[in-house]
């Protein structure tokens, strides 16, 4: 069969190195180029000809279905599972076995909530058919492979180690890194223990190698980013209208700006480098924005400088404040002439006074 028609999606993370932005929304649910996240991953599945996705939900774990329903206004069968306690990814990948309908030889598509990529699906389902692996993983290649999981693999392309974030030149025996996606055979799913947390790339997957079964590697080295942080879901979501990300999902054309139907933008205000204008913002006049997202309902003062940015939901921004690489929470207002830098992060609902900041950072 070179069609995975199911597939799970893990969203349970709490997305602690995104905060602001995660505390009143799971990470998934950021908006990211307009729409949240979430919905890319789904879209592109759904293009890929996946029909049923169950969703291994935790954190804010009530906030998907409201949003999502059943799925099919995307063409999808989609279900909810809600762990009481977090399982780790193998945990929640078992907890949710019984809501697949799949034979025990047909492949089940497994993705994580925090990963945005131009991955081939199909190509990964084909190679895991032809190969006969009883589970294949999407690896891609970086240029310092130290904060990942090392996969080297050998002429075929079948996995030969694990090797957890090497830190010595010795131990960076490849740039291969576990990318986040899988294709499991259904039976495999069985043998993940019930009812305890599992990491699935420190303890399943080395003890399926150890146990002799075939782990098989598709090097894609496509678009790949790691949503972890605040500075690299800005960039994900610029990316994404840039076009440099591809997704169905994204409500417009691609290019260099994205503005939601009901934002409303100053005729001399510029925007660029992949800024998005969510639903009912307000740019005033001779805001310059690059780079940036500004959610829903925020606004932005005239003659604000905002680059590589995100501003939340029902923020504002005062007159002349400049951001660079900054993170406002939902809710927060920064008053006029302000200056904020490398990585600060405003939380959800703080005032800062007009003046009050030129610089900071995250030190």
């Amino acid at each position: 069969m070179t069609e995975a028609k199911e597939a799970i999606l893990l969203v349970g993370g709490k997305g602690t190195r995104l905060r602001p932005l995660t505390v009143h929304t799971p990470k998934p649910m950021v908006p990211a180029a307009g729409v949240p996240f979430l919905m890319h991953q789904l879209a592109r599945a759904r293009a890929a000809g996946v029909e049923h996705i169950v969703l291994a939900t935790s954190y804010l774990a009530e906030v998907f279905e409201p949003y999502f329903g059943d799925g099919s206004s995307l063409g999808l069968h989609i279900e909810y599972v809600t762990e009481r306690e977090p399982l780790g990814t193998g945990g929640a990948i078992r907890n949710v076995a019984s809501r697949l309908s799949s034979g025990p030889d047909e492949p089940v598509l497994i993705f994580n909530g925090d990963i945005l990529t131009g991955l081939d699906i199909r190509a990964l389902v084909t190679s895991h058919a032809t190969s006969g692996a009883d589970v294949s993983l999407h690896l891609t290649r970086v240029e310092d492979p130290r904060a990942f999981g090392l996969v080297p693999t050998d002429s075929t392309g079948r996995v030969t180690a694990f090797l957890e974030k090497p830190q010595t030149p010795e131990e960076i025996v490849t740039d291969q890194i576990n990318a986040g996606a899988y294709i499991f055979r259904r039976s495999v799913i069985d043998t993940i223990p019930a009812g305890r947390p599992v990491s699935v790339e420190r303890e399943t997957f080395p003890g399926l190698l150890a146990s002799g079964a075939h782990l098989q590697g598709m090097v894609d080295s496509t678009y790949w980013l790691d949503l972890g942080t605040p500075q690299a879901f800005v960039r994900g979501s610029a990316d994404l209208v840039l076009g440099r990300a591809p997704s169905p999902a994204v409500p417009g054309r691609c290019g260099d700006r994205l503005v939601l139907p009901t934002a409303s933008v100053a005729a001399d205000a510029k925007l660029t480098g992949g800024t998005v204008i969510c639903e009912d913002a307000l740019i005033g006049e001779a805001a310059r924005i690059d780079g940036s997202a500004v959610l829903a309902g925020a606004v932005v003062e005239p003659g604000a400088v905002i680059t590589d940015s995100l501003v939340g939901a029902g923020a504002r921004i005062g007159s002349r404040t400049v951001l660079v690489g900054a993170v406002i929470g939902d809710g927060a207002v920064v008053g006029a002439d302000n200056e904020l830098r490398d990585g600060v992060r405003v939380w959800c609902g703080a005032v800062l006074p007009d003046a009050s900041v030129r610089f900071s950072s995250d030190e």
